[in-house]
């Protein structure tokens, strides 16, 4: 049975957004992130939306929650101290990374410094092989020794991660034990983190596990602490980063599953939104206080992957981050965010992020304390906010603070006025996204043009025009609630849950029996996540990553949920060759059958399982019926047009589905404000979203 008061909590580096839905109607707020007690942000926004509603904490049935802390912890290296216990002659993988290099002709290259410094590494004999065989036994006696130093060292938190562990888990699930009887601290392992080949991922993914998880159980026990003597009796469930609903419990074991949860629930909103106007190619814009996410959504699905990385320190190059081997939906992300600090380098130039004001102080508009300039100063100065009534009206914002703080550190530097100059910060931040979508849908072969746009977080609105203008994008979907979209998505989401793991077998060795235990164990793991949260119909998908023998990489490929049979060999030897074919052109000559012909081998296997979600209502997206007028007008800056022009301001729920605005205008709601610039028109649609067409697609 579906529960009928559902509660929504997203934690950002700025706000906090919350979303309370009761009996379909949707409550939403924003209010500023506590960073010394995140939960507090929560309990401030829950009693606000309850207090609107009409119900109490009694009456909350469940409450799903996301965060930003985890990739927060990862990327300012606020974590604890972490002990990693490895096999002999491995210790510096974490260091060594691969043998690629994303920039081949800098010497200077800068790459992540790892999470677990050299001396904090510790090896044991001991060895699994490649195939799961123990070719060397663990030394135990080393081993304790060890553990003794870890007790002695002042450690927050013991990683292990041995060769091939993903193969066998003996020797880690044996280490775990001994380790355990001499420290009281949380040991993670690899083969439960992240069991999949490639140990340089597997290490940092087990490393970062580790490294997060102290102050993730902490703030997770607090959170439901709080709830409890507030009243609540709910369960609370956590999203992941592959966009599903996991218990509290097991994200506090796993919390590297936590980084991108946020963002997840973004792209499930937009997902959603697609499939309510059966919208085939969207690309979702989600920008925050902090950081913009730009995501593929094709056949109302979000594009998903099996590793990301975090921390990157060249922007947009793959390669230079920290990697994470976990299920997660694909995005880019970049620090642009309203809060982020505007900036001019040694050139000249005016820079924006990726260092933050946050919440605390926040930009200097804020009045909070901060004297940096951010993109929200520059969305002050040129119009596209009204100072008394930003966030309801909760914020008072200064104009002349905002003012000042362009001109100081922008304007006076390159001798112009502060109009101008946010108008500079704008235009970075606008092409610096705008480039982000090209690299991301370059990177998967589609033209970002052929997409509707869908925008949402709290500054996306007043971006999301400009950012079409640019990337040639003729229509742009703002959904109702877009100002806390991805708390919205939290409650859009299903108990989902992947299961992975790594057995290099090729197909001509194929042994269905074996193939089967592997999938049932997966199977069985998958599920059972999903049925801690939901006694629901359970959809499966059974995925597996394949390539031609010799090759570095893998390719997905679909089979079916059944058991698998020797018939079956040559079916998915086709259909590896046919999304080969998909992927690069065409398969690579050879059938692949070991006798003259390229072998292909599958790498690993992975179970996704999730509730079934009931479909959403459907809409047409209409280009209006009726002209609307707006009674009230200020001066806006028009980028197009490089200039203020006398702007329409409309509140949003004075707009009646059909309606149709000429831009300019500003169409304006507690949460956000959506700037429709002189090349776009405002249609009300029938669900309450907002439609931005340009104009010259329509004449």
């Amino acid at each position: 049975m579906t529960a009928q008061i559902r509660l929504g909590a997203d934690i950002g580096g700025t706000f906090t957004d919350i979303a309370l839905e009761v009996l379909g109607r949707i409550h939403s707020t924003k209010v500023l992130t506590s960073y010394a007690a995140p939960e507090q942000s929560i309990l401030d926004g829950i009693d606000i939306v309850l207090a609107e509603a009409g119900v109490g904490y009694g009456d909350l049935e469940i409450v799903i929650h996301g965060t930003t802390l985890a990739t927060n912890a990862l990327i300012e290296r606020r974590g604890a101290r972490t002990a990693f216990v490895t096999t002999e002659g491995f210790r510096d993988v974490i260091e060594m990374r691969t043998e690629s290099r994303f920039d081949q002709y800098d010497l200077n290259l800068r790459l992540p410094t790892p999470l677990v410094a050299r001396e904090d590494r510790f090896t044991v004999a001991g060895r699994i092989g490649a195939d799961g065989q123990e070719l060397a036994p663990l030394d135990e006696t080393a081993l304790a020794a060890i553990a003794d130093r870890i007790a002695a060292g002042g450690f927050g938190a013991v990683a292990i991660g041995f060769i091939h562990s993903y193969m066998n888990p003996a020797h880690e699930d044996r280490a775990r034990a001994i380790i355990a009887t001499r420290v009281a601290l949380p040991i993670s392992i690899s083969s439960e983190v992240s069991p999949q080949m490639r140990e340089f991922e597997r290490f940092n993914t087990v490393c970062a596990n580790a490294y997060v998880r102290p102050q993730m159980a902490d703030y997770l026990g607090r959170l439901q602490v709080r709830l409890k003597e507030k009243g609540a009796r709910c369960p609370v469930f956590m999203i992941h980063s592959g966009g599903g609903l996991i218990s509290v419990e097991t994200a506090a074991e796993f919390p590297v599953r936590l980084v991108e949860s946020g963002p997840a629930g973004g792209a499930i909103f937009a997902a959603d939104v697609a499939r309510r106007f059966g919208i085939a190619k969207v690309v979702s814009y989600d920008m925050g206080g902090t950081t913009a996410k730009i995501c593929l959504i094709e056949d109302f699905a979000p594009k998903t992957a099996r590793s990301f990385e975090v921390a990157r320190t060249a922007r947009f190059a793959k390669g230079s981050g920290m990697p994470i081997s976990i299920p997660v939906i694909e995005m880019i992300e970049i620090g642009a965010g309203g809060g982020s600090i505007a900036w001019v380098d040694a050139m000249g130039r005016i820079q924006t992020g990726p260092e933050s004001a946050g919440s605390e102080p926040g930009p200097a508009c804020y009045q909070r304390g901060g004297k940096r300039p951010a993109i929200t100063d520059a969305d002050l100065v040129l119009g596209k906010i009204d100072p008394d009534n930003f966030a309801g009206g909760a914020i008072v914002l200064s104009t002349a603070k905002a003012e000042a703080a362009i001109l100081r550190d922008v304007g006076d530097r390159l001798n112009i006025a502060a109009t101008p100059a946010a108008f500079g910060i704008c235009e970075v931040v606008d092409e610096n996204m705008a480039n982000a979508a090209r690299v991301h849908a370059v990177e998967n072969g589609k033209a970002i043009s052929d997409n509707i746009m869908v925008a949402f977080g709290g500054a996306a609105p007043l971006h999301a025009a400009r950012l079409c203008e640019k990337l040639g994008i003729d229509q742009c979907l703002i959904p109702a609630g877009a100002g806390v979209g991805s708390a919205i998505g939290f409650l859009k989401a299903p108990f989902g849950y992947e299961a992975l793991a790594s057995r290099i077998t090729r197909l001509s060795d194929l042994v269905p029996a074996e193939v089967n235990a592997l999938l049932d164990g997966l199977k069985a793991t998958a599920t059972g996540f999903v049925r801690a949260g939901t006694d629901g119909v359970i959809r499966r998908e059974i995925t597996a990553y394949m390539r031609y023998v010799g090759q570095g990489w893998e390719i997905p490929v679909a089979l079916p949920d059944r058991p698998f049979t020797a018939a079956d060999v040559a079916a998915l030897r086709n259909s590896f060759r046919q999304n080969y074919a998909r992927f690069f052109g065409r398969a690579i000559d050879g059938q692949g059958d070991g006798q003259g012909g390229l072998e292909i081998e599958i790498v690993t296997f992975a179970v996704r399982a999730e509730d079934i979600r009931p479909a959403p209502d459907r809409h047409v997206l209409t280009l209006g019926r009726t002209e609307a007028s707006a009674s009230i007008s200020r001066p806006v800056f028009d980028p197009a047009r490089g200039r203020a022009l006398p702007t329409s301001i409309v509140d949003r729920s004075s707009l009646a589905p059909g309606a149709r605005l000429c831009g300019p205008a500003v169409v304006v709601e507690r949460e956000t404000s959506t700037v429709v610039t002189s090349s776009f028109d405002v249609v009300m649609q029938d669900d309450g979203s907002l439609l931005l067409v340009r104009k010259e697609a329509t004449e």
